[in-house]
Parts: C-alpha cells; structure tokens; sequence
C-alpha cells in the first residue's frame, strides 16, 4: 500500500506552498502558523493569517499565487478516510461534504497549538519508513484531528453573538444551494425572515456585505463554467438566472474587466 498516493502532509516553510502540491480528489487542511498573501477557492479570494485554519473539500480549485505560508498541510481522500471509525463520519461530512463558504477559521492561541501540536505528531510519523500498521496509525491522528477541527466550528458558530453568527452562516448555506436562481438581498433576506437591512448588517460585520457576498458567489460559478466546460455563454447565462446573454457579459465584464470568451481564451490558449 502506497499511503501517499491516498494521504499525505507537508510542512511547510515560507514560499513552499505551490499548486503542485495540491490535489484536487483530496479533502485540504492547511494550518497557517505565519501567512501572508491570499489563496483562491472556487476563485474567491481568502486572505491568509497568522495562527488560522483553512477547509476546502475535494473538487474545489485552488489558486495559489505570491503567497507565504508556515505551518502544515494536511491532504486525504475518502478511501483513506474509510480507515477511521464510522463515528467521526458526521464530523467529517460537517466540515467538507456540505462546502463550508467561509473556510478561514482564526484559532485561539490554545486551539492552534493543540492542532499544531496533532498535525506535527502525524508528519514525524508520515515520513517515517513504512512499517505494517502506518495507515491505522496516521488514520487515528486523522480521526482526531477532524474532531478537534469539528469541535472548534461547533463553538465558532454557537458562541456569543449567536443569532447574528448563525443567521451568518444560514445565508452562506442558502447562498450555496441558491445562488444561482436568486441575485437580491431582499429575496435571501425573505426566506431567512430577516430584513434586508438585518442580512446587510450582519454580512458587513463579517467583513462583506450580502450583496458582495452574492456577486462573489456568480463571479466563482462563471469562472468554473467558463473555465472548466464547454458550455456557452448563453447557456452558463441561462443556468446563473441571468435574464439574457448580454446582461450576463456586461455584469462580468464590469467585475472582471474581460468578457467572459476572453477570460475563457485565457485558458485555451495556455493549454488548460
């Protein structure tokens, strides 16, 4: 058995952080002791901090550019992920299957060491010479981490300030499922029962109002589509809930400052 080729952590240090060592059928956990720059995921721009998680499930992009980064990551698939007890299942479907939207976690002091201090444990054992149990024991480290992990997002979103937190989240959540069909504040802010002003509010608090939130959200769903499949523009129009192709290529022109068939010549002519 080849663990590396279903689980796998580096250390990192300083710029050694590179979209080579990324694996897009691997669920992510990089854990930032010292960051700066951004990564994208899914094309939306996470600002890397110092003593901070970041979550990204199988399947989404990641975009790594000028970036400095200490500490681990850490990369599994869901084969390996089978070695763990059943019962960390629902921890582990909490924090990747549902595509979290705000995948940064800022750590207390205590919560980053404790992680720091797991994930170096399981990298001295991963480079280890292989030995008869090594994947039992490096799916153990696996298990608890995910839990330690599961349990730091549980209290994020149930500690005080809970109603703004969850109504927070519930409108990432909502965004995710229908962000397609939808575009206004006030629609997401009707089903949430919240005002518009409220959902507003709440989202600027975080650091980016709704209505940023939910362009974001269309701009990284045109840039999959557009970079990733053979569909039209006026197909992808259609399937954003864009009344015509040209509102649709006005609307990301003025984000991007491309149409989108020149962003999708971007790619084509480098070969992705």
């Amino acid at each position: 058995m080849i663990i590396d080729e279903m689980f796998t952590i580096e250390r990192l240090s300083a710029n050694a952080l590179s979209e080579e060592l990324i694996r897009n059928s691997f669920h992510k956990i990089l854990l930032t002791e010292k960051g700066n720059g951004e990564i994208g995921i899914d094309y939306h721009p996470i600002p890397l901090q110092d003593n901070s998680l970041i979550l990204a499930a199988k399947e989404q992009h990641i975009g790594i550019s000028e970036t400095s980064i200490t500490g681990f990551l850490l990369q599994f698939d869901n084969s390996f992920w089978q070695r763990t007890p059943v019962s960390a299942n629902n921890c582990k479907e909490v924090l990747f299957n549902n595509a979290i939207q705000e995948p940064l976690f800022p750590l207390s002091s205590e919560d980053f060491n404790m992680l720091k201090g797991l994930l170096a444990a399981a990298y001295d054992d991963f480079i280890q010479k292989d030995y008869s149990n090594k994947p039992d024991v490096l799916a153990a480290y696996l298990k608890i981490i995910i839990i330690k992990i599961a349990n730091i997002y549980y209290l994020l979103n149930t500690d005080t300030g809970t109603y703004d937190n969850q109504l927070y989240h519930q409108f990432l959540s909502l965004l995710n499922t229908k962000g397609n069909a939808t575009h206004k504040v006030e629609e997401f802010a009707k089903i949430l029962g919240v005002s518009s002003r409220k959902l507003s509010e709440v989202c600027k608090n975080k650091g980016q109002n709704a209505k940023e939130l939910i362009t974001q959200y269309l701009i990284g769903e045109a840039k999959k589509n557009l970079q990733f499949s053979s569909k039209s523009v006026k197909e992808i129009a259609h399937e954003l809930h864009f009344s015509s192709p040209y509102q649709f290529s006005n609307f990301f022109k003025t984000q991007t400052n491309l149409s989108p068939n020149k962003y999708r010549d971007r790619f084509v002519k480098i070969g992705i």
